[in-house]
């Protein structure tokens, strides 16, 4: 029993942990002008909305696939981090404090996933075993 739940954590534990990119960078393409305009409410460049939409989508499904799962967690917790600190800095706000802390609660995952890697059913586990 515990074995199976070793096995089966670690992909569902990436697919949960990614999720929340995969989604938001599909809405951000949804709702694209009115994103960029609030993210230049918050004195960041519209202009790299693009950039947050590729690294959302891709790093959250390649974490989710487990592909160069080490490299992208540990680009994924940056990114996250730093969103937190740009998106999420009004501390005297609780909602804002509550999201900054999930996000840096969202790194922590990640950091861990640069610590142990992939797991179980994911690419970077099948290409070690060739």
């Amino acid at each position: 029993m515990q074995h199976t739940i070793q096995l089966l954590s670690a992909p569902i534990g990436r697919i949960l942990l990614a999720l929340i990119f995969v989604t938001s960078g599909y809405s951000k393409i949804g709702a694209y002008e009115g994103t960029q305009g609030w993210m230049e409410s918050m004195g960041v460049p519209g202009a790299l909305l693009p950039i947050a939409i590729v690294v959302e989508i891709v790093g959250g499904l390649a974490i989710m696939i487990g592909w160069h799962t080490r490299v992208v967690a540990l680009l994924m917790a940056g990114f996250t981090v730093v969103s937190a600190l740009l998106f999420h800095n009004d501390f005297s706000n609780q909602s804002e404090m509550i999201n900054f802390m999930k996000n840096l609660s969202i790194a922590g995952g990640f950091l861990l996933l640069v610590s142990s890697g992939a797991g179980a059913f994911s690419l970077d586990s099948r290409t070690a075993k060739l």
